[in-house]
């Protein structure tokens, strides 16, 4: 994969077909650009996808233990701008949706339209204080137990694809950069009202937490469309 420099970091990228549109598509935790080849193959135009710093084939800085939402969106608007790409639409997963977040809040010219899913907006939802103390603790056990690699099965389940879980335990410095980053940056509900341009909230059936957060997300947000059907495909197609 070719790089770029991000933030002071390279940054690991796939562009293919052509624009316009660009959509630029931001992975989540324990994962990375390989993650978007589905979207590649069912989106018109040009699509970019990047390993996030400390992912694949990305850098990051030395030590590298946490990041910030912030950061990251830095990163993104680094690759946009060295990739000629004046404004995109972004498809943010997970963690990633944050990161589109941030684009949106602080850098709305580099953005057409945005589809987010699974956002973890857990600022949102009191109630997931809990689920995430317990999640926390999972964590802590499978280190005692197994290291890095068995935390990062663990945190994907047992329901995970075996090959999507032995690319994420190929990069447990972004993982666990990312999770200390998770609670860096929560948009105001100032914020979200701001945000001019058409995005969709995507979720599936699963966490309810992550459903709450969308569903009060998309309702601050002037305009936004609410999807439950987890299909991102069709929420980029539709906008």
């Amino acid at each position: 994969m070719p790089t770029v420099e991000g933030a002071g970091v390279p940054l690991a990228y796939e562009d293919t077909g052509t624009g316009p549109p660009t959509t630029l598509v931001i992975h989540g935790m324990a994962s990375g650009a390989w993650a978007a080849a589905g979207l590649r193959e069912a989106l018109a135009g040009r699509v970019v996808a990047y390993d996030r710093r400390g992912y694949g084939g990305s850098g990051a800085p030395e030590p590298y233990a946490a990041t910030t939402v912030q950061e990251q969106g830095e990163d993104a608007a680094a690759l946009l701008a060295a990739l000629d790409v004046p404004r995109a639409r972004l498809v943010g997963i997970g963690f990633g949706g944050l990161v589109a977040l941030d684009l949106l809040v602080r850098r709305p010219q580099v953005v057409e339209s945005a589809v987010l899913s699974d956002v973890p907006l857990y600022a949102f939802v009191p109630a997931s204080n809990e689920d995430l103390a317990a999640q926390r603790k999972l964590l802590e056990d499978a280190l005692q137990e197994g290291g890095p690699q068995e935390a990062i099965a663990r945190w994907l389940g047992p329901h995970a694809d075996g090959e999507h879980v032995e690319r994420a335990q190929a990069s447990p410095r972004g993982f666990f950069a990312d999770y200390a980053g998770l609670a860096t940056w929560s948009p105001s509900r100032r914020e979200l009202r701001s945000i001019a341009a058409p995005l969709v909230f995507v979720t599936a059936e699963g966490d309810r937490h992550l459903a709450a957060a969308a569903d009060e997300a998309a309702a601050l947000v002037p305009g936004a469309v609410r999807r439950t059907d987890g299909d991102v495909v069709a929420a980029v197609k539709g906008l």
